[in-house]
């Protein structure tokens, strides 16, 4: 999906849920053509979820990032590529200690291109047998984002002396440094 860019270009949009949003915007942050990561909710019923409203799971929604990137720097299958090698895509409805549906899998895809893109990484990851069990993410049609509270915004370089953050987080980022270096920003 394009998106204009003040005339420097063209940008386009990712929409993905891969568990905590902090986790996954962290990891995005550092990702070279990576222009803007908001985190929110997406995929839901309720109209302007609070992040109260999304962990009572009674709004439907999933926490997700939304991902501006340069096309020209880094392709959609690119993007989808940190997105599966930074969570667990056969967990249902969970991500580690994190447990409900607002943790779930879920590529929300904004045009047929990045449908199809979606489920051919999704169909070559299962056939590397990567993982034991079965890819249960989600590819949906995307349909709205929400962006969450200020202080879910850029979370692990704010609070990174929060327990969650050296516990849960620190590791991730860390394990994506070492195993795709290539992809970081300079």
């Amino acid at each position: 999906m394009a998106e204009s860019n003040g005339g420097a270009g063209r940008t386009e949009i990712a929409t993905l849920g891969g568990g905590c949003f902090w986790c996954t915007e962290a990891v995005y942050l550092e990702v070279r053509g990576v222009e803007k990561v908001e985190s929110g909710y997406s995929g839901g019923h309720v109209p302007n979820p609070t992040y109260r409203q999304v962990c009572s799971e009674t709004t439907g929604h999933a926490e997700v990032v939304q991902v501006t990137f340069d096309p020209e720097v880094i392709s959609y299958r690119e993007i989808l590529e940190v997105f599966f090698a930074t969570h667990d895509p056969t967990t249902l409805n969970r991500q580690g200690a994190d447990v409900g549906t607002q943790y779930r899998s879920a590529v929300f895809y904004h045009d047929e291109e990045q449908r199809e893109a979606a489920e051919a990484v999704i169909s070559e990851l299962g056939a590397q047998g990567i993982w034991e069990d079965p890819i249960v993410t989600e590819v949906v049609p995307f349909e709205e984002f929400y962006v969450a509270e200020d202080y879910h915004q850029n979370y692990f370089a704010s609070n990174g002396y929060q327990p969650y953050c050296q516990v849960i987080i620190a590791p991730k980022v860390a394990k994506f440094r070492r195993e795709h270096l290539e992809r970081l920003k300079a």
